[in-house]
């Protein structure tokens, strides 16, 4: 068994880890630290978990793990290494943001990186506006046809925005509500544009993304176009062929909508052609492939297991 330990126990992400290692047939669970929740009923914090778990949240690092997830706020991540150095034997896998760039870290997606993340032991975990938007563009990127600006819109769910309470995750702000939010200035972009490059070398063109708030509580809704002069068979030749072989990336022949992800660890994605512009549809969980799913998915690459172990994750439609 794989023993695994969960750093930052409180917050949405570290829920969804719980969720989903509680279930997983290769992994015990070591510890969950919390320093807020010490001493506490992880059941008591993640309430869905009354009945699954009698675990209890730490104040102390887990003893003896083969992995460990750092689920802490962004920024808490470099801290904590430096005051507690890990073996370089034990997998680290950090949810924030801080080692996306960082050239000692591998990036964790698996659809880009996955024979790089099969042989470290340092991960730094996508964001989730990041990884729906790369899923829209990556086979694209692939065959050097980002050619022009790209334009994106994609609409978050209030988990996106971490559990610490704020004005706009407020439910009577957020209900029946819509807003924009960092307009082309995204944290997320930095690493979208390093991972498009990785494909293609001589990309230069923008990427224009307009971020949106809405009055739900889970999941990316990401829609995408650029100028493509091939035909409508040959983008979806593109598309069909690069994820062939990635289990969670699936490609839907009808337009498909949130419902159909939420809860899961896949991506869909959805390709139409418009005069000369490719659209593409991607949809995903902002918790579970956009965050935890995806640690668990990285873990699995890691450790040798099939890739989609633990995960078979079903949305519940209605």
């Amino acid at each position: 068994m794989i023993k695994a330990g969960i750093i930052g126990g409180g917050g949405y992400t570290a829920g969804e880890l719980l969720r989903i290692l509680i279930r997983h047939p290769e992994v015990e669970i070591a510890g969950v630290q919390s320093a807020s929740q010490a001493g506490k009923l992880v059941s008591d914090t993640h309430d869905d978990l009354l009945g699954e778990t009698n675990l209890r949240f730490s104040a102390e690092l887990p003893k003896s793990v083969d992995v460990l997830f750092l689920c802490m706020g962004h920024g808490q991540s470099p801290q904590f290494l430096q005051d507690n150095p890990i073996p370089e034997n034990v997998a680290v896998i950090d949810l924030g943001n801080d080692f996306r760039l960082d050239e000692n870290w591998v990036y964790g997606l698996p659809e880009l990186n996955r024979e790089r993340i099969r042989h470290s032991k340092r991960i730094a975990n996508p964001g989730c506006f990041a990884t729906a938007i790369q899923v829209a563009l990556l086979p694209l990127a692939q065959a050097g046809l980002l050619k022009n600006e790209i334009h994106v819109n994609a609409i978050t769910g209030s988990t996106g925005a971490g559990q610490a309470p704020s004005s706009n995750t407020h439910f009577s702000w957020r209900a029946n509500n819509l807003s924009v939010y960092k307009a082309f200035n995204h944290q997320h972009l930095a690493e979208i544009m390093r991972s498009l490059g990785q494909l293609q070398a001589n990309l230069a063109h923008d990427l224009n993304f307009i971020p949106l708030r809405g009055d739900f509580t889970r999941g990316i809704f990401a829609t995408t176009y650029t100028e493509f002069d091939l035909s409508v068979e040959d983008l979806k030749k593109l598309y069909a062929d690069y994820y062939a072989e990635h289990p969670f990336t699936v490609i839907s022949e009808v337009n498909p909508h949130l419902k159909q992800v939420v809860n899961t660890n896949k991506a869909l994605v959805y390709v139409e052609k418009h005069g000369n512009k490719a659209f593409i549809i991607s949809a995903i969980d902002n918790l579970t492939k956009g965050a935890s799913g995806q640690a668990v998915h990285n873990m699995n690459l890691i450790f040798g297991l099939p890739e989609t172990t633990g995960l078979g994750l079903k949305a519940g439609l209605f």
